[in-house]
């Protein structure tokens, strides 16, 4: 059975807390992704996503010009928008069970801790689907 720790994404980008909205946009461009574990003094207390700050982030329709968006975002620490539990799973949990819990709370994504509670890796839809084609591949080959 293949477990988790055998298709996540190990060491991910993380944010601190008291990090802007700005500099978590930043960084999700700079290294091309979706979400970003939300750390103080080095543990998991959150995560924040791009459909969080989309959430947050003030529409098309509001009086506030681009430099006032800008400034509001660059003073909002993303502590105030993360999700403050998020599901985690375990790296030896095997990949069916990870897959239900992603689809049974509609999830793209879930932390990884190990037993002491400590970031070890992201489990993200794009990390099961990179599974499922290899399982495809092994099973056609067969």
């Amino acid at each position: 059975m293949s477990t988790v720790s055998q298709w996540m994404t190990k060491n991910p980008v993380t944010i601190d807390q008291d990090a802007s909205i700005i500099e978590a946009i930043h960084l999700m461009k700079e290294k091309a992704i979706r979400r970003l574990p939300v750390m103080a003094k080095g543990r998991l207390i959150g995560l924040i996503t791009e459909r969080m700050i989309k959430d947050y982030s003030p529409g098309k329709a509001t009086s506030l010009d681009t430099w006032e968006v800008h400034y509001l975002l660059s003073k909002t620490p993303v502590k105030g928008v993360m999700n403050p539990s998020p599901i985690t799973v375990t790296p030896d949990m095997d990949l069916a069970t990870a897959a239900q819990i992603i689809l049974d709370h509609k999830l793209y994504g879930l932390c990884v801790v190990d037993s002491k509670g400590d970031l070890v890796g992201i489990m993200s839809v794009g990390d099961m689907l990179r599974a499922v084609v290899e399982f495809a591949k092994d099973r056609k080959s067969q």
